[in-house]
């Protein structure tokens, strides 16, 4: 298991997937929706237009 590392901010934004996926802001944006839908489906709260870190790396093993 990774030690948490304090200076990684907790949510990721539209400008670190594009730069994760080199993809444009539109896709970026899809992205984050998709993942968004998965964790209210699993009833969790989240906000538009960020992803939490942790979902992110547990869905693509970053």
């Amino acid at each position: 298991m990774r030690a948490k590392n304090h200076t990684e901010p907790s949510f990721l934004y539209v400008a670190d997937i594009m730069k994760l996926f080199n993809c444009s802001r539109s896709k970026a944006y899809q992205i984050i929706a998709e993942l968004n839908r998965e964790l209210e489906q699993k009833g969790f709260l989240f906000i538009r237009g960020r992803i939490s870190r942790r979902y992110f790396e547990e869905r693509y093993g970053a």
